[in-house]
């Protein structure tokens, strides 16, 4: 199965049709009027396409167990046409498009089922996805060309020539990979006023500055008391949302002091000094956070 656990929850929705046409206008009459020997067939087969709904991941492989936390299934009667609505809705990790394609499939066959009794020209037509929405897509995932990007890693070890440099080229990799183009990152000392003169010079020429390094509890971790003084405005949201991720994956991540906000016209976040951390921290925001540059130009959502 495809690997989700890099992925966070958000609200998912799919939208399926499926259509069963009979073949003479006494078929519709019968289901209308209640008179299919084998009972009500939209009560029945509504019933059938919950449970296809619920059961798609014990039939399909690769489909991930999900919650399902609202399923709908509608009918129209189109001339000898009956089209079937599905829609399906969960708040998850990955979409619930199969999902509601399923239960569309179970019901159309659920129907073929009752009326073959009284109509042996009854067709299963199409089956489709009509409408998905949630995840990544949904909030814009596109390359961000526009975006002047700096790095800046925060570390004695790394500044000194002791330790190699990680985590900042995996921040360079991940924004590379949305579009932005960003130097090498630039090392600093865990130094309150080494990092704040390399913040407001960096401030004056870039949209977002990424640091990694410093944000623990240990007496040479002052990257937050450098950056704190500096912003105009602190996302808290954005923070809470990387520990949070964070700390479904790892329990020490709650003592990562991470921090996010804006001076002037650019964005600057305190990343975790490990590499893992500092992707983590990413996969949990981005692309999403990238919305901040157009609410700085003061557009709406």
């Amino acid at each position: 199965m495809v690997d989700i656990t890099h992925k966070s929850n958000t609200l998912r929705e799919a939208l399926a049709e499926a259509i069963v046409k009979v073949s003479r206008p006494e078929t519709i009459q019968a289901i209308e009027e209640g008179k299919v020997p084998k009972g009500n067939v939209f009560s029945m087969s509504k019933a059938a396409g919950f449970l296809g709904i619920k059961k798609t991941s014990d039939l399909l492989p690769d489909c991930h167990p999900l919650p399902i936390e609202h399923a709908a299934i509608d009918y129209e009667i189109e001339g000898l046409d009956i089209r079937i609505k599905v829609r399906v809705k969960t708040i998850y990790k990955t979409g619930v498009e199969v999902e509601a394609m399923h239960g569309a499939s179970v019901v159309a066959l659920n129907i073929y089922d009752m009326l073959k009794p009284i109509d042996k020209g009854v067709e299963i037509h199409h089956i489709k996805l009509l409408h998905k929405k949630g995840g990544k897509s949904s909030f814009g995932t596109g390359a961000r060309q526009d975006i002047s990007a700096a790095i800046i890693v925060c570390s004695d070890s790394v500044s000194q020539g002791k330790k190699e440099d990680t985590s900042g080229k995996v921040i360079q990799g991940i924004l590379n990979k949305h579009g932005i183009s960003v130097d090498n990152p630039v090392v600093v000392p865990d130094d309150v006023s080494r990092i704040e003169i390399t913040l407001e010079e960096l401030s004056k020429t870039k949209h977002l500055v990424v640091l990694t390094g410093g944000t623990g509890a240990s007496p040479r971790d002052v990257t937050p008391e450098a950056l704190l003084p500096l912003l105009d405005k602190r996302l808290d949201g954005v923070e809470e949302t990387m520990r949070r991720y964070g700390q479904e994956r790892m329990p020490y991540a709650m003592l990562s002091r991470s921090v996010v906000g804006t001076r002037g016209n650019c964005l600057m976040m305190a990343l975790p000094g490990s590499s893992k951390g500092v992707k983590e921290c990413l996969d949990a925001v981005l692309p999403h956070l990238f919305h901040t540059f157009a609410m700085m130009k003061g557009e709406g959502h």
